[in-house]
């Protein structure tokens, strides 16, 4: 079965996001490396697709950019549980006078 040519698109081509492979790189990155690069994956990504959707354009790279955003927020969230678990140990180890 073969579908019919509707013509070409009123948007024109599919177009790239030009920060859709640096917010994927980072939030990749926030995982396996540094987890402090978390939120600015987050932040990078959460803006750009704001600009995708009000934009009106189909962006081909609309999944990169959300995968890059997810994988930021699960590193600040790992960023975060990290400092609250150290601030829990300090306040331990202070708190039983460890630090004599």
């Amino acid at each position: 079965m073969s579908y019919p040519h509707y013509g070409p698109s009123p948007y024109g081509p599919p177009q790239s996001h030009p920060n859709g492979t640096t917010i994927l790189v980072l939030g990749i990155l926030s995982l396996v490396v540094c987890l402090f690069i978390g939120p600015f994956a987050w932040s990078m990504g959460s803006t750009a697709l704001r600009e995708i959707d009000e934009s009106g354009h189909y962006y081909d790279n609309r999944g990169a950019v959300q995968a890059g955003r997810i994988c930021g927020i699960i590193s600040s969230v790992l960023l975060m549980l990290t400092v609250a678990f150290l601030a829990f140990v300090f306040g331990i180890v202070f708190l039983t006078g460890g630090f004599k």
